[in-house]
């Protein structure tokens, strides 16, 4: 009618009719309402520019804030939350920074939408500082705040491995379609549950976001006593009807080693949906159940849930976890027949990666070598870690070779090789591997873990004598020593990389960070209660063999997350079957 009525020469109703356009997601009729006001308000501009920013279409809305100026109009606080959620989107640090001036110079970095979008900015570019110095100055806070700045310790926490790099959006539900728990920064993920706490002192009821986001701090660092305590706070006020907050409840337990809650939520759950069946698929996964998994899969399309390519790669981790070779050649055999898919990078890595460590390292290369796309640096990352636990050389330094052309800043292919050479006691290789990494600056992670009592978390490196209990914590651990010497215990001195003497090497051992959580949890805990442990790198040979011992003299259950798997000790085995 406005258009049949020659009415759009009216600059008001052209205003009006952008902006239903752009609420909608038809930027494209937006932008030619827009190119056709001759003299353009502020108040269109920002239309345009939220159109852009909110729809995906963040260099579209940075150019156009450009030409903003250009036409003589000034941004003001109704610009600038957009601009700056674009400037995150792109990770474009230097014009966010620009901008960031630009609204300090215009005296509105304190409103607080225009904060609550900085400090979003800027826990994109993966700067947590300078979004909590932003944050701790914000004279006015609203529930967004709290949920920015929590939510962006536990997304800078988490870093993807191979096969979770499945989804691009940012949105905190990424945690529940990913498969391998990555490398975990304990810092991040503590200072996001002291601001979950600080919330709700303040007087702020924690929403949906909220929740999610602190029960995924919670399973970074395995602090089981707080998950419990939001589960409780969520069944005094009825949430658990709401699926996502129950995806994020299974979750959070199966990240804390408890499978059987995990189990027990989803099948409580009124619906289940494919987030929701691919979560408790990945968490069957974690915790070597492969098969589970499978009938997981099985059930879920009887149910008429199609499953995507993150639930397949969920599956095929899990038999990856399990060992199961057969069974997943079958299911990466009928991604296409069945699924109507292309097999993505992430199927490929996991399919390397299961034949790799299944000790089929030609076929893992063939597979790799036949993909219709360039392998991706991850997928000879994964090849070459293979190649490390059957100690093929040759192989492992092709691998190593394409991984190091790919990403050259990459430190888990330098470390893989320079590990293996130091397993073959080839030192000056080792050496110049190292050298590598000091030139080009690139860090280790140190092997930490950590270990929750009494609602606080402890962080153990190796070596580590910063606790107040150290001193009980190395006499139990001689006492240890010499029980497990007493079973027949012999030292692996081939998990020590450096080139000391073999009795340095054996005390070297004893200083894993693990060996100190355990040791720390066996003084301070009641006998017979399970000790459960997160560590951010893969556990070693030989603590992997004290552990099952210790677990059998103490008879305790003993459950470590490593950067793999869950291994669950008890009574002198493990629930992997030594196959990690």
């Amino acid at each position: 009618m406005i258009v049949s009525n020659v009415l759009l020469d009216n600059t008001y109703l052209r205003t009006k009719l952008c902006g239903m356009y752009a609420v909608c997601g038809n930027i494209t009729d937006a932008r030619i309402l827009f190119d056709q006001v001759v003299l353009k308000s502020s108040f269109l501009w920002n239309i345009m520019i939220r159109g852009y920013a909110c729809g995906g279409y963040s260099g579209d809305a940075l150019l156009l804030y450009r030409q903003m100026s250009t036409f003589g109009r000034k941004a003001d606080k109704f610009t600038y939350p957009f601009v700056v959620k674009a400037c995150g989107d792109l990770r474009v640090e230097e014009i966010g920074r620009r901008v960031h001036c630009e609204i300090i110079v215009n005296e509105l970095q304190w409103d607080v939408f225009v904060g609550n979008s900085l400090v979003f900015m800027y826990t994109r570019f993966g700067d947590v500082a300078s979004a909590r110095k932003l944050f701790d100055g914000m004279p006015t806070r609203d529930l967004t705040t709290w949920n920015t700045m929590i939510s962006g310790y536990v997304k800078n926490g988490w870093i993807k491995s191979r096969c979770c790099d499945v989804c691009q959006c940012g949105a905190c539900l990424c945690r529940f379609r990913g498969v391998k728990a990555g490398y975990i920064r304990s810092n991040d993920a503590v200072e996001s549950l002291r601001l979950f706490r600080r919330l709700h002192l303040e007087g702020y009821l924690p929403d949906q976001v909220t929740f999610i986001t602190a029960l995924g701090a919670c399973g970074q660092i395995a602090a089981l006593q707080v998950g419990t305590c939001i589960h409780a706070f969520l069944i005094r006020n009825r949430s658990l009807k709401d699926l996502i907050l129950g995806t994020a409840l299974l979750d959070m337990y199966a990240k804390c080693g408890y499978l059987t809650l995990s189990h027990k939520i989803f099948y409580e759950m009124p619906e289940n949906n494919l987030v929701s069946w691919t979560a408790m698929i990945s968490a069957c996964g974690l915790h070597g159940r492969g098969k589970d998994a499978i009938t997981l899969l099985g059930q879920m399309k009887e149910k008429g849930i199609k499953p995507d390519k993150v639930t397949i790669t969920s599956v095929l981790s899990a038999c990856s976890h399990a060992g199961l070779v057969e069974e997943a050649r079958h299911i990466f055999n009928q991604i296409v027949k069945e699924h109507s898919m292309n097999p993505s990078v992430e199927h490929y890595a996991c399919m390397v990666d299961l034949l790799g460590r299944a000790g089929h390292l030609d076929e893992a290369f063939r597979l790799l070598k036949s993909m219709k796309c360039k392998p991706t640096a991850d997928l000879w990352v994964a090849l070459l870690s293979a190649c490390r636990v059957h100690r093929n050389l040759s192989l492992a330094e092709i691998a190593a070779r394409h991984a190091f052309a790919l990403k050259p800043e990459g430190v888990g292919s330098y470390v893989s090789l320079s590990n293996m050479y130091a397993a073959e006691k080839r030192w000056k290789d080792v050496e110049m591997v190292r050298a590598i990494l000091r030139n080009r600056g690139i860090k280790k992670d140190p092997g930490c873990s950590f270990i929750e009592f009494d609602r606080v978390i402890y962080r153990f490196l190796v070596g580590d004598k910063s606790h107040p209990q150290s001193d009980c914590i190395y006499s139990k651990l001689d006492e240890l020593r010499n029980l497990v010497k007493g079973c027949g215990y012999v030292p692996d001195t081939r998990c020590v990389l450096y080139n000391v003497e073999d009795g340095v090497k054996q005390k070297m051992l004893w200083d894993h960070s693990e060996r100190l959580a355990i040791a720390f949890a066996l003084i301070n805990t009641p006998e017979g209660t399970p000790v459960r442990i997160i560590k951010n790198l893969r556990v070693c040979v030989d603590c992997h063999t004290v552990t099952k011992l210790i677990s059998k003299l103490v008879r305790r259950d003993i459950i470590v997350r490593d950067a793999r798997r869950f291994h669950h000790f008890s009574h002198g085995s493990c629930s992997c079957g030594d196959f990690w």
